[in-house]
């Protein structure tokens, strides 16, 4: 789904949604924040999501993200360094496999976690084989700016996630911490508008 927020805008999101959600239940969030931030958004259905056919599984999520990536440069002709990669919750997943393999304009991880058993164990110290989504161990090898955006009561992915990402992130630009939001409400908060606005406009090449 390609949404044309604002036609003189240089940057394309391609974003990654979380888990809960499909793009219909996104479509008007999108429209109001690429409106905002002045940026386009792409976005996608993970396999087994919404209408799209398959199984979701982590092999799926990275050939998903690939796909996406693959028709926002032949389909819609968008270079790489105009290409910032968005993923929320699950969706950072994905987003950080790509960025450690391609550079883009940037990366905004929103509520990342570092691998799927430290969410379910918080205790865990290194990477097992069988451990799902080790982004953790990815995240050093991403090249472009890279915005951590975490809520400090987190629910469902603890605070603490966001931070290790963010001090393994060679580029790192001033994350966004949100004082007291959880998982699912930080674009509530008046700072998530703003701190996306100052690093879109501000902190990236607009020339």
């Amino acid at each position: 789904m390609f949404v044309r927020c604002a036609p003189s805008s240089r940057y394309t999101l391609l974003f990654s949604h979380g888990n809960a959600v499909d793009l219909g239940q996104m479509c008007s969030f999108y429209i109001g924040l690429g409106s905002r931030i002045n940026c386009n958004i792409f976005s996608y259905d993970y396999s087994g999501y919404g209408v799209s056919s398959g199984k979701p599984s982590e092999k799926n999520l990275y050939a998903d993200i690939d796909a996406a990536w693959q028709a926002l440069r032949t389909r819609y002709g968008v270079s790489p360094e105009n290409i910032i990669l968005y993923g929320q919750s699950i969706g950072t997943v994905p987003t950080v496999d790509l960025a450690s393999r391609y550079e883009c304009a940037a990366v905004i991880l929103h509520s990342p976690l570092m691998s799927g058993l430290r969410v379910a164990f918080p205790d865990t110290r290194k990477t097992y084989c069988f451990d799902a989504f080790p982004s953790i161990d990815k995240i050093s090898k991403v090249t472009s700016p890279v915005l951590v955006i975490h809520g400090t009561e987190d629910e469902v992915i603890d605070f603490s996630h966001g931070l290790a990402m963010y001090e393994r992130c060679p580029r790192a630009v001033e994350p966004l911490w949100v004082e007291g939001a959880g998982h699912n409400d930080i674009e509530l908060y008046a700072q998530y508008l703003e701190r996306l606005k100052q690093f879109i406009s501000h902190e990236l090449p607009n020339s």
